[in-house]
């Protein structure tokens, strides 16, 4: 009979620094060494050592991108007295015809596909307009508002 292992409990993941990462990343990197050399020594996965080079890789390269300004918008800078304006996005649909069960499909009053449920657009006395609609998070639209310096 054989060598015979009992295992009693459950090996759990291992989780690892991102100098550890770092530091076996710059092993397997040395000319002349393998990954399979330094997984085999250091009892980790070959694939985990690649995946940690090729998440290294592309770091460095999206570092390396120049950053960019990206216009968003224009504020005008004379805005006739501006003023806290809740207004709908999508003017208020035309009252529908009462439809009978034997109604055609095309007599039913649809909203536009584009239209934003709740939709509306808050003019802040800064001329800056804010448009949100009824999926906007309260929270986030709060920490914007203060970030604007609107809200308390």
């Amino acid at each position: 009979m054989g060598r015979m292992e009992v295992i009693t409990r459950t090996e759990r993941r291992r989780t690892y620094s991102e100098a550890e990462k770092a530091a076996v990343v710059a092993e397997a990197s040395v000319p002349g060494v393998t990954v399979r050399e330094v997984s085999r020594r250091l009892g980790i996965a070959e694939s985990l050592i690649y995946n940690w080079r090729s998440a290294q890789r592309n770091a460095a390269s999206i570092a390396s991108e120049p950053l960019q300004f990206i216009p968003c918008g224009m504020v005008a800078d004379t805005a006739p007295e501006p003023s806290m304006a809740l207004m709908p996005a999508t003017p208020a649909p035309s009252p529908a015809k009462p439809s009978s069960p034997a109604a055609p499909v095309e007599d039913v009053v649809r909203p536009h596909p584009s239209a934003r449920p709740g939709g509306i657009d808050i003019d802040l006395p800064t001329g800056v307009r804010l448009s949100v609609d009824s999926y906007v998070n309260e929270k986030a639209l709060a920490r914007v508002l203060r970030a604007l310096g609107h809200a308390s």
